[in-house]
């Protein structure tokens, strides 16, 4: 096989090129993470060859993005004895590794799918990858960030403070303590779009992960409890932080549909429902990856987009093959 790697800061993620193997792990690299460990894990599927891109290059462990690359691909090639090839902006070969996965996705799309909004959104930040014939993003998630092409804000793991300024809480309008006492998967939870086995990222508190422990952090997030502002006070939380982080991903995709004159959208990620509800809002056509690969590939997509491609590769993917 060839097994496709995805590094993330909070997520490792694997992918065969056939979609048969499909795996995302948990791994906070900020908490000193074994990802050496699960690589070894990997490395006893014993495959032909590996593709990788990553993202976890950004974490706050590194003291650079450069210091962040050179760490994970030594421990890439530390734990395989196959050919690993790194994807970067330029593709295989290339040296711009850094936040790199949305472009292997972005070519996978374009050969797949053709001219779209291709729209990943994942645990903690959404890719909205104009492509025109080939991808138009910039280069660096700076530059990405600038032009609206990365939006930091994910299903699971973003801050209540950082989407939601204030809540509105009977009749009142209550701003949201700048702390980190609540994430969007609490909000998800609750409110039943998210179950509790998805929910796979840290509770804020290093509590429970059920709807109970959910609420009790909304209402926290207000510097209060349950006993003051009840359920209905909590679910009032959640509901405005789920359409405040609807209407920025609504904006988003409207902005750049306008600019680079596309109607269809190309949805994938754990937040793919997310995407579908802004693309239907907008009157844009919606493809949604898991029909066309399987949901488990479309939570992963960066992984399995990088293991197609060197599995395609003219030069690189010979003898690779099936």
């Amino acid at each position: 096989m060839i097994l496709g790697l995805d590094i993330g800061g909070a997520n490792t993620k694997a992918a065969s090129p056939d979609g048969l193997f499909a795996e995302s792990v948990y791994l906070p690299l900020w908490k000193n993470a074994p990802l050496g460990k699960v690589l070894q894990r990997f490395a006893k599927l014993e495959p032909k060859a590996v593709a990788v891109v990553m993202t976890g290059e950004l974490a706050d462990c590194f003291s650079c993005k450069s210091e962040g690359v050179e760490s994970i691909r030594s421990r890439i090639l530390g734990a395989f004895n196959c050919p690993v090839h790194f994807w970067g902006i330029s593709g295989f070969g290339s040296q711009d590794l850094a936040g790199a996965n949305w472009s292997a996705s972005a070519a996978l799309v374009s050969r797949d799918v053709g001219d779209c909004l291709f729209v990943d959104m994942g645990s903690t930040t959404t890719d909205i990858i104009p492509i025109k014939g080939e991808p138009l993003a910039a280069r660096t998630d700076f530059l990405r960030l600038a032009r609206g092409e990365l939006i930091y804000t994910g299903l699971l793991r973003t801050s209540l403070g950082a989407l939601l300024p204030a809540a509105r809480i009977r009749g009142e309008t209550i701003p949201l303590a700048p702390e980190f006492f609540a994430i969007t998967a609490d909000a998800y939870l609750v409110l039943g779009e998210i179950s509790e086995e998805r929910y796979t990222c840290d509770a804020p508190d290093g509590a429970g992960k059920n709807r109970e422990a959910a609420l009790q952090r909304l209402a926290r997030a207000i510097c209060s409890d349950l006993e003051e502002i009840g359920e209905s006070g909590a679910l009032a939380i959640a509901r405005q932080v789920r359409n405040r982080q609807m209407r920025i991903l609504v904006d988003a995709l409207e902005g750049l549909a306008r600019k680079h004159e596309l109607s269809r959208v190309a949805a994938t990620g754990i937040g793919e429902r997310s995407i579908a509800e802004a693309a239907s809002f907008l009157g844009l056509e919606c493809v949604l990856l898991s029909d066309r690969y399987g949901s488990k590939i479309s939570d992963i997509f960066p992984a399995y987009a990088v293991a197609r491609l060197l599995e395609s590769d003219p030069v690189l993917g010979k003898g690779l093959e099936k």
